[in-house]
C-alpha cells in the first residue's frame, strides 16, 4: 500500500516519467536543463512557457483540459497511475530518438485513449508545427468522439500559454469535414474510420491513432491491414513521430491479436503494453474483516495476492465477480494478463489461466542453428550454430543419452512462405528417469520441400542418439503431385531408420484422423492442465491461445493462425501415452514391435551405425 502511494505532483515535477534535476522547488527534465542551463533563472511565466515544451506532465495538468467520466465535469488532466507507465514508455522511446511505435492492450476506465490523444496533442500545440495526424476508429463514430476531446481542450487552453496570443481553433481543411485544421499551428487532424483507408493517401502524417483495432472489421472490400498499409505509407519514420495501435481485446485471431503476438515475442517495430484491472486506482475496495475475506478468497484470488495485490484490489475483485456468470467473463472484461484479456472469444480449447502455468517454463534459447548432414544421407551430421538458424535449442543434447530417450515428431507444413510451417520438434521423454516430466528441448520450424524435409527429420534424430522417429503422414501420403510419392519417402525412411515409428498396421509415420485428432488433442489438453510436460517455447502458448473448436465442432487454429506446433506436441504425448499403457519406461531394440497399438520397425545396421 506504502508502495502504491508514493508521491505524485506533476506541477512541481514530483514523481513523474523521466530523469529530472532539483532546481529551486521544481524537478525539472534534464533535457530542458541541458538545452537551456539558465532556465532557472527565467521569471516563472517564461520558465512555465519553456517548461511545456519539455514536460508532458506538467503541460497536461496546466494547459489541457477533460471531461470526467465520473463526474461529467470539465478538469485538467492529471494523469492517474496506469497513464503515467503508458507515458513512461513513449517518453523513453522519443526522447532516445527513436519513432514512437506502440500496441496498447486497454483494460477498462482508465484513459488510455485519452492518454494517447492528448499526447498527440501536446506534440502539435507545443513542440512541432505542421505535424500532422489522423484519427482512425472501427466507425467513424470513434473518430468523432476524441474529436470532441479534442475540441474541449482547445476551447479551455491557457490565453496566457499562446503562441503570439494566437487562438487555436478547428477549421474544415478545403471544405472537408473530415479533415480540420488547427489554425495557429499549420497541423491538420484526419478524421477517418477502418472502412475509408484511401482517405490517408495524400496526407504527410507523423502522428496515428488507430483505435479500437480489435473490432475493425474484415470484408471483401476492406481490411485492417489494408488500412495499416495505407498508414505506414505516409508516417514518416523520424523522431517524434507516433503510431499506436490500440484497443479492448475482441477475441483471438484477429488482426490485432496477431499484431499483439508479434509485438510480445519483439517481431516487428511495436512495444506491447498492457495494462491490467489491478493497477488501476478505482478498482479497490475497503477490507473491514482481513481474516474474513481471506478465508473466502479461492485459489485463484490467492494467486492475486501472491502475485503482489493488495486485499483492497482483491476485496474489490472478490465482489466484483458476482456479477458475471462465469470467471471466464470476469477475465474478459477486467484481465490479469494478456491471455485472460483475449479468453473472451469462447471457442478456445485451452483455459488461459491454465496456459498461464507455462509461465515459468518458457525460455528463450540457449543457441540456434541447424543440423546438417550429407544430402538425403545419414552421415556426417553436424549442428552449426547461428543467429539466423531454423532451429532453436533450449537445452542441450545428453550425449550419454541412451537410443530412443529423445522423440522427434515432425508436422508436415507447405513449401511456400505463405503456407504452414513445417515442424521438426525435439522431445526429451526422460524414460531412464523415473518421476521427470517430458521435455521439450529443441524445434526446428520452416519452409522446405517434403523429401528434403524428411531427411532433414532423420538427421536431427540420428543427431539425438537415434531418437524415435515420429512424422506425421497425412501431408506425405496424400501429395497431389503424385500419389505414392509421400508413401515413398515414407518408406525411404523406414527402410533406412531403425527407430521409426510405425502405427498399428505396420504402415510408417503417424496418420491424423478425425479419431486420432481427438484423442491427441484432448490428451494435450489434459496435459496442459496438469503441467505434465515442460514447455519451453512461447510461440507453443501462443498457438494453444489460438486453438479452438469451430462451429462444425472441428479442432484447428483460427482463420490467419497456425498449429504446426500444437500437432507436434499432441502427437508426441500420444505415442508417449501408448508406451505408458504398456508399462514400457525402456524401448529396446529386440521388442520395440510388441507396443500396444504401434510398432517400431526392427533397427537396422545401416539405421544404427
Amino acid at each position: 500500500m506504502a508502495a502504491l502511494e508514493h508521491p505524485y505532483d506533476p506541477e512541481t515535477g514530483i514523481g513523474c516519467c523521466g530523469e529530472r534535476v532539483l532546481v529551486g522547488e521544481r524537478w525539472l527534465p534534464v533535457a530542458m536543463l541541458n538545452e537551456h542551463p539558465d532556465c532557472g533563472r527565467l521569471p516563472a511565466l517564461e520558465q512555465d512557457r519553456m517548461r511545456l515544451r519539455y514536460d508532458f506532465e506538467f503541460w497536461a495538468v496546466t494547459c489541457a483540459t477533460i471531461k470526467d467520466k465520473t463526474s461529467g465535469r470539465n478538469m485538467k488532466f492529471r494523469l492517474n497511475a496506469p497513464q503515467r507507465r503508458l507515458l513512461a514508455v513513449m517518453e523513453q522511446e522519443r526522447q532516445a530518438g527513436r519513432p514512437v511505435r506502440i500496441i496498447l492492450l486497454k483494460a477498462r476506465q482508465w484513459g488510455g485513449s485519452t492518454l494517447v490523444q492528448m499526447y498527440m496533442a501536446w506534440l502539435q500545440i507545443v513542440v512541432h508545427k505542421q505535424w500532422n495526424s489522423l484519427i482512425c476508429g472501427h466507425k467513424r463514430n470513434a473518430s468523432l468522439a476524441i474529436k470532441r476531446m479534442y475540441n474541449t481542450l482547445l476551447r479551455n487552453y491557457p490565453e496566457q500559454y499562446l503562441d503570439d496570443g494566437v487562438k487555436l481553433e478547428f477549421r474544415n481543411f478545403e471544405g472537408s469535414s473530415g479533415v480540420k485544421q488547427l489554425v495557429g499551428r499549420d497541423c491538420l487532424i484526419i478524421l477517418g474510420s477502418s472502412r475509408s483507408e484511401d482517405a490517408v493517401r495524400g496526407y504527410d502524417l507523423a502522428l496515428a491513432h488507430l483505435t479500437e483495432v480489435a473490432y475493425w472489421a474484415s470484408t471483401a472490400l476492406h481490411s485492417p491491414e489494408d488500412v495499416v498499409r495505407s498508414v505506414s505509407g505516409t508516417v514518416t519514420m523520424g523522431a517524434d513521430t507516433v503510431v499506436v495501435y490500440e484497443s479492448t481485446a475482441n477475441g483471438v485471431g484477429n488482426f490485432f491479436h496477431s499484431e499483439w503476438l508479434r509485438a510480445k515475442a519483439e517481431d516487428g517495430d511495436k512495444i506491447a503494453v498492457f495494462v491490467p484491472w489491478h493497477e488501476i486506482e478505482i478498482y479497490r475496495m475497503s477490507v473491514a474483516d482481513p481474516q474474513a475475506l481471506w478465508q473466502a478468497m479461492d485459489d485463484y484470488e490467492r494467486q492475486l495476492w501472491d502475485a503482489g495485490c493488495t486485499l483492497e484490489m482483491i476485496n474489490w475483485y472478490h465482489h466484483k465477480r458476482r456479477e458475471y456468470s462465469t470467471h471466464t467473463l470476469m477475465m474478459a472484461e477486467f484481465p490479469s494478463n494478456d491471455l485472460e484479456a483475449f479468453s473472451g472469444s469462447g471457442s478456445c480449447i485451452f483455459d488461459p489461466d491454465v496456459l498461464d502455468n507455462f509461465a515459468d517454463s518458457v525460455m528463450t534459447p540457449v543457441v540456434c542453428g541447424d543440423i546438417t548432414g550429407d544430402y538425403m544421407s545419414d552421415r556426417h551430421i553436424v549442428f552449426t550454430p547461428s543467429a539466423v538458424g531454423p532451429m532453436q535449442v533450449w537445452v542441450r543434447r545428453d550425449v550419454m543419452a541412451s537410443p530412443g530417450r529423445y522423440m522427434v515428431v515432425v508436422d508436415v507444413g507447405g513449401r511456400s512462405d505463405k503456407a504452414d510451417y513445417s515442424v521438426i520438434a525435439v522431445i526429451d521423454t526422460h524414460r531412464d528417469m523415473p518421476g521427470q516430466r517430458p521435455e521439450v528441448v529443441a524445434q526446428w520450424r520452416g519452409h522446405i520441400d517434403h523429401d528434403l524435409l524428411a531427411w532433414k527429420a532423420l538427421q536431427v534424430a540420428k543427431y539425438y542418439n537415434n531418437a524415435i522417429l515420429v512424422i506425421e503422414s497425412n501431408t506425405l501420403e496424400t501429395e497431389s503431385a503424385d500419389s505414392d510419392a509421400g508413401e515413398f519417402i515414407l518408406n525411404q525412411l523406414s527402410h533406412r531408420y531403425g527407430w521409426m515409428y510405425h502405427r498399428s498396421n505396420r504402415r510408417p509415420g503417424f496418420q491424423t484422423n478425425r479419431k486420432t485428432k481427438s484423442q491427441a488433442i484432448y490428451r494435450l489438453i489434459q496435459a496442459v492442465r496438469d503441467v505434465a510436460y515442460i514447455e519451453r517455447d512461447q510461440e507453443a502458448i501462443n498457438e494453444m491461445a489460438t486453438y479452438e473448436r469451430n462451429a462444425r465442432g472441428q479442432f484447428g487454429a483460427m482463420l490467419g493462425r497456425h498449429d504446426d506446433i500444437v500437432m507436434t506436441r499432441a502427437i508426441a504425448l500420444m505415442v508417449l501415452a501408448e508406451e505408458q499403457n504398456k508399462n514400457r519406461h525402456t524401448i529396446q531394440r529386440s521388442d520395440l514391435a510388441s507396443l500396444k497399438g504401434t510398432t517400431f520397425s526392427a533397427a537396422s545396421s545401416s539405421g544404427l551405425n
